[in-house]
């Protein structure tokens, strides 16, 4: 008795953590799929509308719904993806890294599937927040006709006014993520409940006998349909990505208990509203609410699909960060907007070409309904590459036999494959801004990698092994450089091979410190490095050492921070008498150097644009030393 009690204030914490994670998750996670029943039927109904819509496709189209949202949804990410995971973290660049850790049989088709994946989601994040807060805010013109024209400039609005403060942090505003989203969604839930009864013939949706029939009469039609059902599932890639912060059960459990009897709900609600009403396909979801209620549903329709919007937004600047430290992209700025949580980061140009990107898509498309198609192309795009990746994954990491594997991913990659070529149908109507956004990302990550690769093969020819230079200046002669007091730390990505930046100092100032630590920073394929492993230290004379600093592809890279614990751990430095040594290279094209002109103005332009290493890996600014050389690529 005496231990059930003394355990029960633990079981309550734990029970109020996990219910906490469960509401955190149910704003952040499944904030842009909650928003989709806002246009994903009235989409699907629309290549039916002139003609008329018969009972048999409406029920068939909720089948479709149902279904997918099983299958795509509950099957595919919540009970196994969900599980696929990088230490605890999730997403295409997290599962891209770990195939890259442990050896695959294609890695160039990898990386590029990969990239291609991490590129759509990153043009998703820019589609989301359009379409969206478009579809939420055109409810409005059921309100007054007269605010038809105001839709694109408040909606405009909101997305400046949502862009402007991802600066300050999601911390506060994430507090009333999981309340609002969680009453969005029981509102959702409650406007099915009372109109089911409209027609209760849409409870026979459930058997998905109906879903076959109606693709299997529409022909054409019905293939085409379904760009517009995969919208249902927008979002779901998102729970995925999000693994890491609010972990696996509390995300199954708020999908289970809350967000998919909601949508379920919802969605038949609407099919039973359009069977009773067919006057009510011009826009089923706002038409289920009585007049006094609408524009109380506008308001919390539109904060919902701004936390969706956040939820990408946020989403995006951790992939980039990611991208960042595995080395696909150039080092950016990063902001870090809380002093508990590492997740919650700002990058101000990612957030910059964000903005422009949404508000160009909203102004050129106009309206949720143009933009849609646009969505499914990305969407359906992204998913695909998941399961294509997850395919190496439970081969590797969980060593499923290829027939296993095949036999539980290749009905998904099938199903998925006929979503996409829906998608594709619509093409010509918007299809195209994900595949043009996602083959520009490919083309900057492609070019940063391959110039990097060249960059480190030519300055590797003028290269001096470490060992021998250590021996040369140690040699006591007339030519030796002049010791002087104090600690230098030379950073180079080669440890094995002398900085240059150390050479050059030699060269020119003819002084070499007294203490010289060669460091080198490594970023692993791992989320995160625990501190006991985050460095390594080894002598290699009476002068020089050698310093490898370890830090995960989501860690902040703080270098400073880094050297204050080796100092605690046995590391002597005075941070007063140190210098930090950088190279800074002025790169200049070279039309035979490897890669065609236009990519090495590519890559030098990248190079110019990235944040200087000293802000980066938070050094001393007063403590820092640049030389700098020409480097011809």
């Amino acid at each position: 008795m005496t231990a059930s009690v003394e355990h029960a204030p633990a079981r309550a914490n734990s029970l109020r953590q996990f219910l906490a994670l469960t509401l955190g998750s149910v704003g952040v996670v499944y904030g842009d799929i909650g928003t989709s029943p806002l246009y994903a039927f009235r989409e699907a109904l629309r290549p039916f509308a002139a003609g008329g819509v018969e009972r048999a496709e409406i029920i068939g189209l909720i089948s479709l719904v149902i279904w997918t949202l099983t299958i795509i949804v509950t099957i595919k990410y919540v009970i196994l993806l969900l599980r696929a995971d990088n230490n605890g973290e999730g997403g295409t660049l997290a599962l891209l890294a770990l195939l890259m850790k442990k050896g695959t049989k294609y890695p160039v088709l990898m990386f590029f599937t990969g990239i291609f994946g991490a590129s759509l989601f990153i043009g998703d994040a820019m589609i989301t927040p359009a379409l969206s807060v478009l579809s939420a805010v055109e409810g409005l013109k059921l309100v007054t006709p007269a605010l038809h024209d105001y839709v694109l400039p408040i909606s405009a609005a909101i997305m400046v006014l949502l862009f402007a403060v991802q600066s300050r942090g999601t911390g506060a505003v994430s507090i009333f993520f999981g309340p609002i989203t969680l009453i969005w969604f029981l509102v959702l839930g409650a406007a099915g409940v009372a109109h089911i009864g409209d027609d209760l013939a849409i409870l026979s949706a459930f058997n998905p006998v109906h879903a076959v029939v109606f693709l299997w009469e529409a022909g054409l039609v019905g293939f085409i349909v379904l760009g517009a059902v995969f919208l249902t599932v927008t979002g779901a890639e998102a729970l995925y990505a999000d693994l890491g912060h609010f972990g696996r059960t509390p995300i199954q459990a708020a999908w289970i208990a809350i967000v998919f009897p909601a949508l379920t709900l919802n969605y038949l609600g609407q099919g039973a509203l359009v069977l009773s009403h067919p006057e009510a396909i011009s826009d089923p979801f706002f038409l289920m609410f009585p007049s006094w209620a609408l524009l109380p549903v506008v308001i919390l329709a539109t904060l919902a699909t701004i936390i969706a919007s956040q939820s990408v937004i946020t989403g995006a600047f951790s992939l980039v960060r990611q991208a960042i430290h595995l080395g696909f992209l150039p080092r950016f700025e990063i902001c870090y907007t809380s002093e508990t949580h590492t997740g919650q980061i700002y990058l101000p140009l990612v957030n910059t070409a964000l903005l422009t990107g949404v508000l160009v898509l909203m102004f050129v498309f106009g309206s949720s309904e143009s933009l849609a198609p646009a969505y499914g192309v990305s969407i359906t795009g992204a998913m695909l590459i998941d399961t294509v990746l997850a395919f190496e994954f439970v081969r590797r990491q969980w060593g499923w036999a290829v027939l296993t594997a095949t036999a539980v991913l290749l009905p998904l990659f099938l199903l998925e494959t006929v979503f996409l070529g829906a998608n594709l149908f619509k093409i010509h109507h918007g299809g195209f801004v994900p595949i043009l956004f996602a083959g520009t990302m490919i083309t900057i990550m492609w070019t940063w990698r391959k110039g990097v690769a060249l960059l480190r093969e030519k300055t590797a020819r003028l290269e001096v092994p470490l060992d021998q230079f250590i021996a040369a200046v140690e040699r006591k002669s007339e030519h030796a450089p002049v010791e002087v007091p104090g600690t230098a730390i030379f950073l180079t990505a080669t440890p094995e091979t002398t900085p240059s930046v150390l050479l050059h100092n030699i060269k020119h100032n003819h002084v070499l410190h007294e203490h010289n630590v060669i460091l080198t920073i490594k970023t692993a394929r791992v989320p995160y490095v625990a501190e006991k492993d985050r460095y390594t230290l080894t002598k290699l004379s009476d002068r020089f050492s050698r310093l490898e600093l370890r830090f995960g592809f989501m860690d902040d890279q703080n270098v400073s921070r880094a050297l204050a614990r080796c100092r605690k751990e046995g590391f002597k430095f005075e941070i007063m008498s140190t210098s930090f040594y950088l190279g800074r290279r002025k790169l200049v094209p070279d039309p035979v150097s490897g890669m065609p002109k236009w990519q090495d103005r590519l890559f030098i332009a990248m190079a110019d644009s990235a944040i200087d290493p000293t802000d980066y890996f938070h050094l001393p600014a007063n403590r820092v030393v640049e030389l700098g050389e020409q480097v011809i690529i």
